[in-house]
Protein backbone atom coordinates (compact mmCIF):
# COMPACT_ATOMS: atom_id res chain seq x y z
CA UNK A 1 0.00 0.00 0.00
CA UNK A 2 1.82 3.12 -1.02
CA UNK A 3 0.27 6.14 0.80
CA UNK A 4 -1.05 9.61 -0.35
CA UNK A 5 1.29 11.71 0.57
CA UNK A 6 4.97 11.11 0.71
CA UNK A 7 6.54 11.30 3.52
CA UNK A 8 10.35 12.96 4.78
CA UNK A 9 13.22 11.57 6.15
CA UNK A 10 16.30 13.36 7.83
CA UNK A 11 19.00 11.11 7.99
CA UNK A 12 21.73 12.94 10.05
CA UNK A 13 24.43 10.82 11.37
CA UNK A 14 25.52 12.29 14.64
CA UNK A 15 29.56 13.07 13.43
CA UNK A 16 31.26 16.02 14.27
CA UNK A 17 27.78 17.46 15.93
CA UNK A 18 27.24 18.43 19.09
CA UNK A 19 23.59 17.55 20.43
CA UNK A 20 22.70 20.95 20.60
CA UNK A 21 23.04 21.28 17.13
CA UNK A 22 21.60 17.92 16.52
CA UNK A 23 18.60 19.14 18.93
CA UNK A 24 18.40 22.26 16.62
CA UNK A 25 17.82 20.58 13.63
CA UNK A 26 15.18 17.46 14.45
CA UNK A 27 13.45 20.26 15.79
CA UNK A 28 13.36 22.32 12.60
CA UNK A 29 12.23 19.25 10.38
CA UNK A 30 9.61 18.25 12.79
CA UNK A 31 8.17 21.56 12.75
CA UNK A 32 8.28 21.53 8.66
CA UNK A 33 5.94 18.05 9.06
CA UNK A 34 9.32 15.81 8.44
CA UNK A 35 7.62 11.92 9.62
CA UNK A 36 11.22 10.80 10.77
CA UNK A 37 14.88 11.35 12.03
CA UNK A 38 17.63 8.92 11.73
CA UNK A 39 20.86 8.35 13.25
CA UNK A 40 23.56 5.76 12.90
CA UNK A 41 25.37 3.12 14.82
CA UNK A 42 29.05 2.22 15.65
CA UNK A 43 31.55 2.01 18.25
CA UNK A 44 33.62 4.63 16.69
CA UNK A 45 33.45 7.07 13.68
CA UNK A 46 33.87 4.53 10.18
CA UNK A 47 36.90 5.77 8.69
CA UNK A 48 37.71 8.69 11.23
CA UNK A 49 38.37 6.69 15.31
CA UNK A 50 39.51 9.80 16.67
CA UNK A 51 36.31 11.53 15.62
CA UNK A 52 33.72 12.40 18.36
CA UNK A 53 30.33 9.65 17.81
CA UNK A 54 27.86 10.57 20.09
CA UNK A 55 25.88 7.12 21.04
CA UNK A 56 22.93 6.02 18.77
CA UNK A 57 20.75 5.00 21.39
CA UNK A 58 21.57 7.91 24.25
CA UNK A 59 21.25 10.70 21.08
CA UNK A 60 17.34 8.65 20.01
CA UNK A 61 16.54 9.06 23.50
CA UNK A 62 17.22 12.77 24.38
CA UNK A 63 16.05 13.63 21.00
CA UNK A 64 12.70 11.44 21.79
CA UNK A 65 11.83 13.55 24.80
CA UNK A 66 12.77 16.69 24.11
CA UNK A 67 10.12 16.40 20.45
CA UNK A 68 6.52 15.68 20.02
CA UNK A 69 5.81 15.01 16.53
CA UNK A 70 8.22 13.37 15.07
CA UNK A 71 9.59 9.48 14.92
CA UNK A 72 13.20 8.61 15.62
CA UNK A 73 15.40 5.84 14.38
CA UNK A 74 18.40 4.61 13.50
CA UNK A 75 19.82 3.19 9.76
CA UNK A 76 20.85 0.93 11.06
CA UNK A 77 21.23 -0.58 14.70
CA UNK A 78 23.55 -2.99 14.72
CA UNK A 79 22.31 -6.33 16.19
CA UNK A 80 25.85 -7.99 16.73
CA UNK A 81 26.08 -5.25 19.48
CA UNK A 82 22.86 -6.19 21.56
CA UNK A 83 21.76 -8.93 22.68
CA UNK A 84 18.04 -9.69 21.76
CA UNK A 85 16.18 -9.53 24.88
CA UNK A 86 17.96 -6.47 25.79
CA UNK A 87 17.59 -4.85 22.43
CA UNK A 88 13.53 -5.59 23.00
CA UNK A 89 13.92 -4.29 26.38
CA UNK A 90 15.61 -1.26 24.95
CA UNK A 91 13.18 -0.78 22.17
CA UNK A 92 9.80 -1.30 24.12
CA UNK A 93 11.00 1.26 26.88
CA UNK A 94 11.95 3.95 24.34
CA UNK A 95 8.56 3.52 22.33
CA UNK A 96 6.74 3.68 25.52
CA UNK A 97 8.48 7.00 26.75
CA UNK A 98 8.32 9.17 23.51
CA UNK A 99 4.76 8.14 22.90
CA UNK A 100 4.59 5.48 20.62
CA UNK A 101 7.36 7.47 17.87
CA UNK A 102 10.20 4.90 17.75
CA UNK A 103 11.30 3.59 14.18
CA UNK A 104 13.61 0.41 14.90
CA UNK A 105 15.99 0.44 11.87
CA UNK A 106 18.15 -3.42 12.26
CA UNK A 107 21.15 -4.24 10.88
CA UNK A 108 24.23 -7.07 11.18
CA UNK A 109 27.02 -4.91 10.66
CA UNK A 110 28.13 -2.40 7.89
CA UNK A 111 31.80 -2.59 9.52
CA UNK A 112 32.78 -5.89 10.03
CA UNK A 113 36.76 -4.61 11.05
CA UNK A 114 35.05 -2.67 13.81
CA UNK A 115 33.17 -5.77 15.19
CA UNK A 116 36.26 -7.74 15.53
CA UNK A 117 38.18 -4.56 16.64
CA UNK A 118 35.65 -4.34 19.37
CA UNK A 119 35.89 -7.85 20.68
CA UNK A 120 32.25 -8.19 18.89
CA UNK A 121 34.03 -11.34 16.86
CA UNK A 122 34.75 -12.20 13.39
CA UNK A 123 31.63 -14.18 11.96
CA UNK A 124 31.06 -14.14 8.34
CA UNK A 125 27.97 -12.42 7.11
CA UNK A 126 25.64 -15.20 6.61
CA UNK A 127 26.04 -16.34 10.20
CA UNK A 128 25.18 -12.61 11.39
CA UNK A 129 22.38 -12.59 8.81
CA UNK A 130 21.30 -15.63 11.12
CA UNK A 131 21.79 -14.11 14.03
CA UNK A 132 19.61 -11.08 12.99
CA UNK A 133 16.44 -13.66 11.32
CA UNK A 134 16.72 -15.06 14.97
CA UNK A 135 16.43 -11.57 16.91
CA UNK A 136 13.67 -10.72 15.14
CA UNK A 137 11.89 -13.88 15.65
CA UNK A 138 12.86 -13.26 19.16
CA UNK A 139 11.41 -9.20 19.34
CA UNK A 140 7.88 -10.61 18.58
CA UNK A 141 7.93 -13.24 20.94
CA UNK A 142 9.26 -10.64 23.83
CA UNK A 143 7.00 -8.12 22.60
CA UNK A 144 4.28 -9.86 23.72
CA UNK A 145 4.84 -9.58 27.77
CA UNK A 146 4.49 -13.29 27.73
CA UNK A 147 7.23 -15.56 29.14
CA UNK A 148 9.50 -16.77 26.39
CA UNK A 149 11.02 -20.26 26.87
CA UNK A 150 13.15 -19.87 23.64
CA UNK A 151 15.76 -22.46 22.12
CA UNK A 152 17.66 -21.24 19.48
CA UNK A 153 21.02 -21.44 16.95
CA UNK A 154 22.34 -18.41 19.42
CA UNK A 155 20.55 -17.85 21.89
CA UNK A 156 18.27 -20.05 24.86
CA UNK A 157 15.77 -18.04 27.10
CA UNK A 158 13.81 -19.25 30.02
CA UNK A 159 11.06 -17.20 31.11
CA UNK A 160 12.23 -14.24 29.85
CA UNK A 161 9.57 -11.21 30.08
CA UNK A 162 9.71 -7.61 28.35
CA UNK A 163 7.74 -5.49 30.24
CA UNK A 164 6.46 -2.92 29.35
CA UNK A 165 5.36 -3.80 25.97
CA UNK A 166 5.36 -1.12 22.73
CA UNK A 167 2.20 0.87 22.70
CA UNK A 168 1.27 -0.89 19.63
CA UNK A 169 1.89 -4.04 20.48
CA UNK A 170 5.26 -3.80 18.05
CA UNK A 171 7.58 -1.51 16.87
CA UNK A 172 7.77 -0.47 13.11
CA UNK A 173 10.81 -2.68 11.55
CA UNK A 174 12.68 -1.51 8.78
CA UNK A 175 15.35 -3.50 7.22
CA UNK A 176 18.24 -1.65 4.68
CA UNK A 177 20.43 -3.03 1.77
CA UNK A 178 19.61 -4.91 -0.87
CA UNK A 179 21.39 -8.23 -0.64
CA UNK A 180 19.06 -11.16 -2.66
CA UNK A 181 20.27 -14.09 -0.63
CA UNK A 182 20.56 -12.73 2.86
CA UNK A 183 19.31 -9.42 3.20
CA UNK A 184 15.72 -9.42 1.17
CA UNK A 185 14.26 -12.97 2.57
CA UNK A 186 14.51 -11.29 6.32
CA UNK A 187 12.96 -8.55 4.56
CA UNK A 188 10.33 -10.24 2.71
CA UNK A 189 9.39 -12.06 6.22
CA UNK A 190 9.79 -9.51 9.17
CA UNK A 191 9.75 -6.13 7.87
CA UNK A 192 7.27 -3.49 8.05
CA UNK A 193 9.79 -1.06 5.66
CA UNK A 194 12.31 -1.99 3.23
CA UNK A 195 14.95 1.12 2.75
CA UNK A 196 16.78 0.94 -0.14
CA UNK A 197 19.79 2.21 0.38
CA UNK A 198 21.59 4.93 -2.14
CA UNK A 199 23.72 2.43 -4.07
CA UNK A 200 21.08 0.27 -4.96
CA UNK A 201 18.46 2.96 -6.45
CA UNK A 202 18.93 1.82 -10.03
CA UNK A 203 17.20 -1.92 -8.91
CA UNK A 204 14.70 -0.63 -7.41
CA UNK A 205 12.01 -2.25 -9.72
CA UNK A 206 13.55 -5.67 -9.61
CA UNK A 207 14.22 -5.39 -5.93
CA UNK A 208 10.50 -4.28 -5.12
CA UNK A 209 8.91 -7.67 -5.73
CA UNK A 210 11.59 -9.26 -3.30
CA UNK A 211 10.54 -7.24 -0.71
CA UNK A 212 6.63 -8.86 0.15
CA UNK A 213 4.44 -6.36 1.98
CA UNK A 214 7.05 -3.66 3.38
CA UNK A 215 6.49 -0.46 2.84
CA UNK A 216 9.38 1.38 0.87
CA UNK A 217 11.96 3.83 1.90
CA UNK A 218 14.39 5.13 -0.29
CA UNK A 219 17.55 6.98 1.45
CA UNK A 220 19.70 9.37 -0.99
CA UNK A 221 22.52 12.18 -0.70
CA UNK A 222 20.39 15.07 -1.62
CA UNK A 223 22.03 18.63 -2.94
CA UNK A 224 19.33 20.82 -2.85
CA UNK A 225 19.87 24.67 -4.20
CA UNK A 226 17.05 27.25 -3.17
CA UNK A 227 17.76 28.75 -6.33
CA UNK A 228 19.51 28.64 -9.94
CA UNK A 229 22.36 31.01 -8.69
CA UNK A 230 23.27 28.36 -6.15
CA UNK A 231 22.75 25.52 -8.21
CA UNK A 232 26.47 24.75 -9.32
CA UNK A 233 27.69 25.41 -6.14
CA UNK A 234 25.50 23.22 -4.17
CA UNK A 235 25.83 20.45 -6.78
CA UNK A 236 29.98 20.89 -5.89
CA UNK A 237 29.81 20.15 -2.45
CA UNK A 238 27.47 17.49 -2.63
CA UNK A 239 29.82 15.56 -5.09
CA UNK A 240 33.03 16.28 -2.85
CA UNK A 241 31.11 15.25 0.09
CA UNK A 242 28.37 12.50 -1.29
CA UNK A 243 29.70 11.79 -4.75
CA UNK A 244 31.11 8.02 -4.19
CA UNK A 245 28.09 6.81 -2.32
CA UNK A 246 25.87 6.28 -5.40
CA UNK A 247 22.30 7.71 -5.60
CA UNK A 248 23.40 11.14 -5.52
CA UNK A 249 20.18 13.40 -6.00
CA UNK A 250 21.30 17.49 -6.61
CA UNK A 251 19.86 20.65 -8.22
CA UNK A 252 16.70 23.38 -7.31
CA UNK A 253 13.57 22.00 -5.95
CA UNK A 254 11.94 21.07 -9.66
CA UNK A 255 15.01 18.74 -10.09
CA UNK A 256 15.00 17.14 -7.40
CA UNK A 257 11.28 16.35 -7.57
CA UNK A 258 11.94 15.32 -11.30
CA UNK A 259 13.96 12.62 -9.81
CA UNK A 260 12.32 11.61 -6.68
CA UNK A 261 8.78 10.96 -8.73
CA UNK A 262 10.52 8.08 -10.48
CA UNK A 263 10.99 6.34 -7.27
CA UNK A 264 7.78 7.08 -6.02
CA UNK A 265 5.96 6.14 -8.80
CA UNK A 266 8.01 2.54 -8.36
CA UNK A 267 6.05 2.30 -4.53
CA UNK A 268 8.54 4.57 -2.51
CA UNK A 269 7.14 6.47 -0.12
CA UNK A 270 9.31 7.57 2.37
CA UNK A 271 12.07 9.61 1.43
CA UNK A 272 15.22 9.61 3.68
CA UNK A 273 17.50 12.11 3.16
CA UNK A 274 21.09 13.50 4.04
CA UNK A 275 21.24 17.04 2.49
CA UNK A 276 24.69 18.83 1.42
CA UNK A 277 24.86 21.02 4.60
CA UNK A 278 23.30 18.23 7.35
CA UNK A 279 20.28 19.13 7.48
CA UNK A 280 20.12 23.21 8.31
CA UNK A 281 16.69 24.35 8.87
CA UNK A 282 16.69 26.20 5.54
CA UNK A 283 17.33 22.95 3.78
CA UNK A 284 14.72 21.06 5.27
CA UNK A 285 12.21 23.79 5.23
CA UNK A 286 12.47 23.88 1.26
CA UNK A 287 12.66 20.31 1.23
CA UNK A 288 8.68 20.12 2.42
CA UNK A 289 7.56 23.35 0.75
CA UNK A 290 8.85 22.88 -2.51
CA UNK A 291 10.12 19.15 -2.96
CA UNK A 292 7.19 16.62 -0.97
CA UNK A 293 4.19 18.41 -2.91
CA UNK A 294 5.54 17.34 -6.10
CA UNK A 295 5.50 13.99 -4.72
CA UNK A 296 2.02 13.38 -4.03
Amino acid sequence: MTSASALAGLYLPQIRMDFATIEERVRAAEEVGFHSTWFIDHMATPGGRQLDLLDAWTVATAVAVRTERIRVGHLVLCTELRHPAMLAKMTASLDVVSGGRLELGLGWGSVPQELADYGFGDAPPAERSARLAETLELLGLLWSGEPVDFDGQFWTLRDAVCRPTPLTGRVPIHLGGAGPKLTMPLVQRWADWWNCPAGAIDQLDDLRARAGTARVSVQHPIGLAASTAERDEVLDLTRRRFGGWGGVVAGTPDEVAAALRREREAGAELFICQFHDFGRPGTTRLFAEEVLPALA
